[in-house]
């Protein structure tokens, strides 16, 4: 399997190398192997297909009394779209996503709303369980005949208990049953790329069955280089060592265990720029092909949206723009929070194999909080 994922990221390299441009007067990086790469400059940015479709429609659920983040759809079995959505009380500012957040559900008539929150799908369990304080970024999908959540919770507030887990159901309205461990956990080495988390998690099934999912982390050692610089935990802040990257790991199918593809990353753009990472995956199928749209976080900027396209689903070629800054589609006046402006979290509402729909997480907004924000694909 190793020399499996070897060539699969020497091949990934290979595609990076065709697309840029090697700067010359450069002295080069260091991988994380120790061994001396080249710095290499990203192309201009070019729209996808995806980003020349989309066509704004407005925030929802905007909530007086929460932030709301991470709003993941699924069309029900009742013809309703139904969202579940990370929330948390504003009195924990928006650092609350990580100490006290849970995961409510939402149901509407129509993708731009209005919504009707319903009951809330899973909450801090307590005690020493695995997502004890914290249940975050949800991504809904149906399996077979089951509805699984996947989502990132926290045991005791801090990134370092950061784990994806589970939550399985015969229906969208509950009730759920939980992983009783993480389903996904980082590597013991702390010099490993995914030594400290496992969070984010974006789920496809392939093709042959098997039950596929991409997850975040990054290096224990760099983070705390980092925080030593003087890094705000839970912020917008990323850092200056830090490079968060995607793993894999497979499944055959709910009730087996998901194994970790290899010893490094899916995706790595740490070779490419200042220190380039990207956050937020989302994973489909669509004719033959396997698309990623990921938030940037340095290969432009940390504003746009990159996509990704395979034909496999382990390697990936350069990315093109998924969408720009949020305030291009949804213009608001200035409201001075961190992260403004912007779109995380992507969650993508299919319909009959493609795209129809896009839901985001921004800040701001009619309470100056967060809320979801959705966007048509014609």
């Amino acid at each position: 399997m190793n020399r499996i994922v070897s060539t699969i990221f020497l091949s990934f390299m290979c595609v990076l190398t065709s697309c840029t441009t090697i700067s010359n007067d450069d002295q080069g990086h260091h991988n994380a192997n120790g061994e001396k790469t080249m710095k290499m400059t990203q192309t201009d940015p070019i729209s996808s297909d995806f980003e020349k479709r989309l066509k704004p429609v407005g925030r929802i659920l905007e909530d007086p009394d929460y932030n709301v983040w991470g709003c993941s759809p699924i069309w029900g079995p009742d013809g309703k779209v139904h969202v579940f959505y990370s929330r948390w009380k504003n009195e924990a500012h928006h650092q609350g996503w990580i100490t006290c957040c849970e995961i409510a559900h939402a149901v509407a008539d129509t993708p731009e709303g209005p919504y009707e929150t319903v009951d809330v799908a899973v909450t801090g369990r307590g005690g020493d369980w695995w997502d004890a304080m914290t249940c975050h970024n949800p991504t809904i999908h149906k399996v077979g005949d089951k509805y699984v959540l996947f989502y990132m919770g926290t045991q005791d507030g801090t990134v370092y208990s950061k784990r994806v887990g589970m939550a399985t159901s015969d229906s969208l309205n509950g009730p759920w049953k939980r992983s009783d461990k993480p389903i996904i956990e980082p590597n013991p080495d702390p010099d490993a790329w995914n030594s400290i988390c496992t969070t984010n998690p974006a789920f496809v099934q392939h093709p042959n069955g098997e039950l596929w999912l991409y997850y975040k982390s990054w290096r224990i050692n760099d983070w705390k280089k980092d925080l030593e610089g003087g890094l705000r935990v839970a912020t917008s802040d990323v850092g200056k060592f830090t490079n968060r990257q995607y793993g894999l790991a497979v499944a055959k199918d709910l009730d087996s265990p998901f194994e970790k593809v290899g010893d490094g990353p899916i995706i790595d753009l740490s070779h490419l720029g200042e220190n380039a990472q990207s956050e937020d995956a989302y994973i489909w199928i669509e004719d033959g092909k396997f698309k990623m749209i990921m938030r940037d976080m340095g290969y432009w900027n940390h504003e746009y949206g990159l996509m990704f396209e395979s034909e496999d689903g382990l390697t990936w070629g350069m990315p093109t723009v998924a969408f720009y800054a949020g305030r291009n589609y949804l213009p608001e006046p200035p409201n001075g929070l961190e992260r403004e402006g912007r779109f995380e979290r992507t969650q993508v509402l299919m319909k009959d194999g493609k795209p129809d729909y896009v839901f985001f997480a921004m800040v701001g907004g009619k309470y100056n909080t967060s809320s979801g924000a959705v966007m048509k694909v014609d």
